[in-house]
């Protein structure tokens, strides 16, 4: 006579053994959550079929797939830090990021946007392009060094200066350190993400690409349309008024200001058509 023995299956599930099964949870959710809309979500999908088909070929014992796959499959882990690189990257970042102390240092621009937001709206009025970013805890040299350096203080006049149409200055980005302006014409990424609008043009890409490379903020002002768009961790805002500008990047950078007004009323339509 056979005794049915029903094993528990939660028996040995102890506090230590929980928190062993909590933390890979959490590891592999920000892990799809960080892929998630990225090219390097369709690059894990096919890491995984290729998983399923290895398993497939074994059990049904197709010996030169399974030859074939397991002479391949100890390069994936390279493969993988290849093909991954901008979001291993980007993850260590916002990890570091996180841990930072110094989240708010001294070249922090709270106190030195108000003539970005002045030159901003001249260009709105002119449909003048223009491409400006802040740099924050996370530093911009290599994209700094693309540039013009200048190393002046952060004025209207002079990004009205820089960003005239005919300037050799014009069509690169301004990179502005704390209230100086550490570089111009410097040349940004552009986003590789699928889901970017592709109404978007190559200054609203670059603004987005170094929000997604660094926590620094950018202004775009399009110059077929006029709008103003904001960038920031990787998303972009269209269609700002000079106010509404003034009050996001007063919330961003965390420090009470009053709200500018300007003189002449701007458009803050959104962006329809296609923008540069």
């Amino acid at each position: 006579m056979y005794a049915l023995i029903i094993s528990n299956p939660f028996a040995r599930l102890g506090p230590r053994a929980a928190m062993d099964i909590l933390i890979i949870a959490l590891l592999i959710y920000y892990t799809l959550k960080l892929l998630r809309g990225t090219r390097a979500m369709q690059m894990l999908v096919a890491i995984l079929l290729l998983i399923v088909l290895y398993e497939a070929a074994r059990r049904a014992q197709f010996e030169m797939v399974e030859w074939l796959l397991d002479t391949l499959l100890p390069y994936v882990a390279i493969a993988l830090i290849v093909l991954f690189q901008p979001e291993i990257r980007r993850a260590l970042d916002r990890f570091g990021r996180n841990l930072s102390l110094a989240r708010f240092s001294s070249t922090n621009p709270a106190s030195s946007f108000d003539d970005v937001v002045l030159a901003a709206g001249y260009f709105a009025q002119n449909r003048i392009g223009a491409l400006i970013a802040f740099e924050r805890d996370v530093g911009l040299r290599t994209y700094i060094e693309s540039g013009i350096p200048l190393d002046a203080n952060l004025s209207y006049d002079l990004l009205l200066a820089i960003f005239r149409p005919g300037s050799p200055m014009h069509d690169g980005a301004v990179i502005v350190q704390g209230s100086r302006i550490a570089s111009a014409a410097c040349f940004l990424p552009l986003t590789l993400n699928p889901l970017t609008s592709n109404q978007l043009g190559t200054r609203h890409r670059a603004a987005i690409g170094v929000t997604e490379e660094s926590d620094s903020v950018a202004v775009v002002v399009s110059e077929q349309t006029g709008a103003i768009s904001l960038a920031v961790s990787g998303t972009i805002e269209l269609g700002l008024s000079v106010d509404q500008l003034t009050d996001r990047l007063t919330e961003l950078f965390r420090r009470f200001r009053t709200t500018l007004t300007f003189p002449v009323p701007l458009p803050g339509a959104r962006v329809t058509g296609k923008s540069e």
